[in-house]
């Protein structure tokens, strides 16, 4: 029972608005994460959900705890990336990070610049903070849904790949546990080296 549950994955999710967390209007982020994961997910993951204001310290500390306390393999965050005077969650996250991993963030304004050509604000990041893969992600919806799907084809097959097709074998490689998705959803890319035996639909 113990090594199964230390083979679970650990998602901390963060949400960073000043409205949100002052009750000033619900949260969306923190809720279409869960259902898409829920989506996502064949193996078997909890979750850990924090709704905190725009303020620097905070995050910092937020992300700290779920990556050094909580031992989360990978940390969400939603809000915070534009170029506005309290958005501060990319300074947050590299000031805890042990890595900068550049890819993510470049991925991510691709995806969006498909929809919006205001992509070219985001100022999302992706870092690893010990064993621990940290992403910012944007903070509607439909936008998270992109960033983690890609972009698809009217027949469905995907055009730019979505970032969560990479961040399995990432944390495979940061020591976490191995992660199986629904590939309807997305379809998690291993070098052939890499991939293990699944339950079907998964990869």
């Amino acid at each position: 029972m113990t090594e199964e549950k230390a083979e679970e994955l650990r998602i901390g999710l963060v949400s960073i608005s000043d409205r949100a967390a002052s009750g000033v209007y619900e949260d969306q982020g923190l809720p279409a994460l869960r259902e898409w994961f829920a989506r996502a997910l064949v193996s078997p993951w909890q979750m850990e959900s924090r709704l905190i204001p725009d303020e620097r310290a905070l995050i910092e500390r937020t992300l700290i705890a779920l990556c050094d306390q909580a031992c989360c393999h990978l940390v969400l965050t939603t809000g915070g990336t534009g170029p506005a005077p309290r958005d501060v969650t990319p300074e947050a996250t590299l000031a805890v990070a042990d890595k900068p991993m550049p890819g993510f963030g470049e991925q991510m304004r691709r995806i969006s610049l498909h929809f919006v050509p205001t992509a070219i604000l985001s100022r999302q990041v992706g870092v690893i903070r010990g064993r621990s893969l940290i992403l910012n992600l944007p903070g509607q919806p439909r936008s998270i849904r992109e960033t983690l799907e890609g972009v698809k084809d009217a027949e469905g097959r995907t055009v730019v790949p979505g970032i969560f097709a990479a961040v399995p074998y990432c944390i495979d490689l940061i020591g976490g546990p191995y992660i199986e998705t629904h590939e309807a959803v997305v379809k998690a890319f291993r070098p052939k080296s890499a991939l293990r035996p699944g339950p079907p639909g998964a990869r």
